[in-house]
């Protein structure tokens, strides 16, 4: 009747070893600007001065795995002169390096050998630099070669939401829920671009004149947008949204205030009891981290599926299938739709379809598998509110070119549909569910809901965060009664429904 009931970080390999060491003392490269000592001459490499930090290729030398410390080091005040002393040293770097040695070593060998080439450069160049200045600078110009240069501190933070770059002289990040301007920023915008390409080389994708736009993701998952010159006026422009090394759960959630233990346990029984579930919310409001922290009820013996156009769902469960779209290729062929992958779900024997951001025409496609067995699918949408989330679900349908009648639509949405949990960021940066809306039915053309539960926002205190409080809306038996009790949840529904209740009586 609901589907089948059941009970209830790394190191990479190192590669061969160089056949010498870099610093092979047999011929001193004649274009470097500086005579490197003996100790560290290295072969002539065919890389021009001004060669981008994209010369080592990212398939041969792997990102360094970033430091685990919960802050960054105290960055010194950059001017002018740092900058202009940086470039010095990397072209004396580029010039003097052999990269075809340093592509046989492993990630930490490569940093150490890079950290003792540039001590030597700054020694024979004289630069006036304190120590912290200096390790800085070293830092820096290894982030640059083997990593994702400027990046590489803001992505070691764990507090930071958003990485938001617009160009070469400005980044911006999110911390908090407020966005705050760094002192990061980059060579020029030929360092820029080149570091979109390594991330989005990562995953099969690129990025250039020719295709400008493009979205990727980081090894820990992370979401990457990039747009390119000629689209980005003021150079290339690229977003990350980060997510955390340690995943949240609803029991944070709770601690964080976005829910009541109570909203949390109801929560749970959703997700337990295969309710067809969509997460509405604005953009930064925690559809997907809301998303993952649901899919934690999931049973271990479920199959699940899930699709998205960057694969961002870090699923735990041991039986996961993940899909993720395609775009064109240069000649324009070769693209696979989000509705592509969610109709070929079907033939994959699923019992629960994920899909990671619904756009589109698909959303009639995963409509169709919440009919046909596939119980406890869920997926995230744009949308303000619960009601306005079931109008988006019309007009998608519409934009896909199915001439269906507007009550046939809203037929198959009311009969597909059992929750939407709405999620939200307020004004203060905070992220709050406020509501868990229950899909009735149909009453004449409309779609009817229910609230089970309400945020409401009381006032503010006097440093500007908002006071509210999640209220329970009476309701003793939710439409979804029958499915709990299938599952065996459905003294625990009472329970935390009684609760909810005497908590705001």
């Amino acid at each position: 009747m609901f589907g089948k009931r059941s009970n209830d970080g790394t190191a990479r390999p190192p590669l061969a070893p160089a056949a010498k060491p870099l610093a092979a003392a047999e011929t001193a490269p004649a274009a470097a600007p500086v005579e490197p000592p003996p100790a560290v001459a290295a072969e002539p490499a065919p890389a021009p001065a001004d060669a981008p930090a994209l010369a080592v290729p990212p398939a041969q030398v792997a990102t360094p795995p970033r430091q685990e410390a919960p802050q960054p080091k105290r960055k010194t005040t950059r001017n002018e002169a740092y900058y202009d002393t940086k470039g010095q040293v990397f072209s004396a770097l580029i010039d003097t390096i052999d990269l075809s040695q340093l592509a046989k070593l492993d990630a930490e060998s490569a940093r150490e050998e890079i950290r003792d080439i540039v001590n030597d450069i700054i020694t024979i160049k004289n630069f006036a630099l304190s120590i912290a200045e200096q390790e800085e600078l070293l830092d820096d110009i290894c982030n640059d070669v083997l990593g994702y240069g400027p990046l590489e501190p803001l992505l070691a933070r764990d507090d930071i939401a958003d990485i938001m770059v617009n160009g070469a002289g400005k980044t911006y990040i999110e911390v908090s829920g407020k966005v705050q301007e760094t002192d990061v920023r980059f060579r020029d915008n030929s360092q820029l671009l080149s570091i979109c390409q390594r991330i989005v080389s990562q995953v099969g994708r690129r990025v250039d004149e020719s295709s400008p736009i493009c979205d990727a993701r980081l090894p820990d998952g992370s979401r990457v947008n990039v747009i390119a010159p000629p689209l980005a006026i003021d150079g290339t422009a690229l977003t990350i949204r980060k997510f955390k090394k340690d995943k949240l759960t609803l029991d944070q959630l709770v601690r964080f205030g976005a829910i009541t233990p109570e909203g949390a346990a109801i929560l749970q029984i959703i997700g337990r009891v295969r309710c067809n579930t969509v997460i509405s919310g604005g953009t930064g409001s925690g559809k997907t981290t809301l998303l993952n922290c649901l899919t934690a009820y999931i049973d271990t013996d479920e199959r699940v599926i899930t699709c998205e156009d960057s694969a961002e769902l870090q699923l735990q469960q041991p039986h996961v299938v993940r899909l993720e779209t395609r775009p064109p290729n240069i000649e324009g062929e070769g693209e696979i739709t989000m509705r592509d992958l969610v109709k070929n779900c079907l033939r994959m024997r699923p019992e629960r379809i994920i899909v990671g951001e619904v756009r589109g025409p698909e959303v009639f496609d995963l409509l169709q598998a919440m009919n046909t067995g596939h119980d406890g699918s869920m997926g995230t949408i744009h949308s303000n509110s619960p009601r306005e989330c079931l109008s988006r679900m019309e007009s998608m349908i519409a934009m896909g070119g199915f001439s269906l009648p507007a009550k046939t639509v809203r037929e198959i949405i009311a009969g597909s549909i059992d929750v939407i949990i709405q999620a939200a960021r307020l004004r203060d940066g905070s992220r709050r569910i406020t509501h868990i809306t229950e899909v009735v039915g149909m009453e004449g053309d409309v779609i009817i809901t229910q609230d089970l539960m309400k945020y409401e926002m009381v006032g503010e205190d006097a440093k500007g965060n908002i006071i509210g409080e999640h209220r329970s809306t009476g309701i003793g038996r939710p439409n979804f009664w029958d499915r709990a009790r299938y599952y065996g949840e459905d003294k625990r529904l009472a329970a935390s429904l009684d609760a909810m209740e005497k908590m705001n009586a």
